[in-house]
């Protein structure tokens, strides 16, 4: 049997999953993109908080690019990198990627599915796919101007430059900068954060996030009506009001 591509870390409430292949920096092949629908299959049910990183320094260097010159128009029409990203983005608990090095091609595009990203200083984010004759297929070209906008979206992917990590920050494509030795703390410290607040209320928030523009204000109504009636929202809102009360009347 193969080695595994995507090591994984598993706890009560996240599994990290990091990219490790390192004789090509971590590119995407069919391996890593059969391991990580395995774990989608995972966390659909388990509803666990996912922190994607990579190996060695380096996030993502991009797609195989020798498995990639040898596929066809019917492997385009497959969509074998954009499922998986798809799948990632929709799970049903947040998705933080803790980017260091370089995250090119599909790498990008595997980070730009995360809900939240983060990355060390030496961080490089872009989108090279023109120079290799083909497009970036797998959620760039919609997912990058909701992040950063469509005139900054546009020059990246057509130009195919490559942005360092303050730029990254400058721009709101990563919310935070860490040193590499606390990148993965800092990736934990989220994820403690969130499962701190309800999980049905996490849930719920992302799926608002994820939903058509059309079909708001609408579905916030919805989802909002469930928690109501839920039993974690009185218990929770109960603890906060004895809280404030001790506080108060010490």
């Amino acid at each position: 049997m193969p080695e595994s591509a995507v090591r994984l870390d598993e706890r009560d409430d996240r599994i990290v999953a990091t990219l490790d292949r390192p004789a090509t920096r971590n590119a995407i092949d069919q391996q890593t993109v059969d391991e990580l629908h395995a774990l989608c299959a995972r966390l659909e049910v388990e509803k666990k908080i996912l922190v994607l990183t990579g190996a060695g320094g380096v996030f993502a260097s991009g797609a195989d690019i020798a498995q990639l010159r040898e596929r066809t128009a019917d492997d385009a029409r497959r969509g074998i990198n954009s499922a998986v990203f798809r799948r990632i983005r929709d799970l049903p608990m947040p998705v933080i990627a803790a980017v260091a090095g370089y995250a090119l091609g599909g790498g990008a595009e595997l980070a730009y599915a995360a809900d939240i990203r983060i990355a060390t200083p030496d961080a490089r984010f872009g989108n090279p796919e023109t120079g290799l004759g083909i497009i970036a297929a797998a959620g760039a070209t919609w997912r990058l101007p909701e992040i950063v906008g469509h005139a900054r979206a546009t020059e990246l992917l057509l130009t195919g430059r490559i942005i360092d990590a303050a730029t990254a920050f400058d721009w709101g494509l990563v919310t935070a900068l860490h040193e590499p030795g606390e990148l993965l703390a800092a990736a934990h410290a989220l994820a403690d954060r969130i499962t701190a607040n309800g999980a049905r209320a996490t849930e719920l928030t992302k799926q608002a996030l994820l939903a058509p523009r059309e079909q708001h204000p609408a579905i916030e109504l919805e989802l909002q009506a469930e928690l109501f009636d839920s039993d974690e929202k009185r218990a929770r809102m109960t603890a906060f009001l004895d809280r404030r009360a001790r506080k108060e009347h010490p």
